[in-house]
């Protein structure tokens, strides 16, 4: 059984179709990367499978469960860190993963100890005791995740985890959830990062204006072009071109041209060479 099946899904907001028939599943314990530009439909895809809105057609299942016939259930085997932060900042870092716990069912020492070492998990046990709005960017964003873990969920759906993160904090979040994948856990992560999306993902989803185009390894995707990839300014304007060998793109780069540029390819070539538009 796959840890998510999604089949035909639609989403519309008045006259504009924000999923158009997506298909895609999740084995247990892979992490999936869902990338696209903002506005593709990639936040609009984890609010169905959340159960935090209804689809329009098609239908969806995590952890076996329907998310429209069986949500609550659903809910119970699901971890969610949503994009923007929603921290009680008023309260200490304890006191919102009790009451996140206690929601789950969850209290007394067990859910203590748990909470305990989760945040020694994330080395944020000094922090225990803090509030909220002391915090850092980044270690709020490591807060979130805890909050979602608290009640050993089987699934973690991540909606852009280290937006507006610097590069530095960013590395240690990517870090932490991979560790997470390590514990067996399924990730979903939703993301415009080109690189984060490369360095974590078992295999990568496209989405463009609510459809996919391609699914696959990001290794795979890149591939499909070549390995390396040659942009040429001239005239203010940029071609790239691409190529299986090194030697192949030098050769070219050696013609007079008013500047190039001799690179590896990468994931944003892949999005672009399929769809026509850049993952911003």
């Amino acid at each position: 059984m796959n840890a998510i099946d999604v089949q035909g899904l639609t989403k519309m907001f008045g006259s504009t179709q924000a999923l158009a028939g997506v298909h895609f599943s999740v084995a247990e314990g892979e992490l999936f990367a869902y990338l696209g530009p903002n506005g593709s439909g990639k936040t609009t895809t984890i609010r169905i499978l959340t159960g935090l809105m209804r689809t329009f057609g098609g239908t969806a299942t995590v952890a076996g469960y329907d998310v429209t016939k069986h949500s609550r259930k659903a809910k119970t085997q699901c971890g969610v860190v949503p994009q923007a932060v929603n921290l009680d900042r008023d309260l200490t870092v304890s006191e919102n993963l009790m009451i996140h716990g206690r929601l789950f069912g969850l209290s007394g020492r067990s859910l203590r100890d748990r909470i305990l070492s989760l945040l020694e998990y994330v080395e944020l046990l000094k922090k225990k005791d803090q509030f909220v709005k002391h915090l850092s960017s980044g270690q709020q964003r490591r807060v979130m995740i805890v909050r979602a873990l608290v009640h050993r969920p089987r699934i973690l759906f991540l909606d852009e985890p280290t937006v507006g993160l610097d590069p530095a904090v960013r590395r240690q979040i990517w870090m932490l959830i991979k560790s997470i994948q390590r514990q067996k856990t399924t990730v979903l992560l939703t993301t415009h990062y080109i690189e984060e999306a490369d360095l974590l993902a078992d295999r990568v989803a496209l989405l463009c204006e609510g459809t996919i185009v391609d699914i696959a390894t990001p290794d795979a995707l890149k591939s499909r072009l070549g390995n390396w990839a040659l942009d040429i300014y001239e005239n203010d304007h940029m071609e790239t071109h691409y190529f299986k060998d090194r030697q192949d793109a030098l050769n070219t780069a050696s013609t007079p041209q008013a500047s190039v540029n001799i690179r590896q390819v990468n994931l944003e070539d892949a999005f672009l060479q399929m769809t026509g538009k850049k993952v911003s």
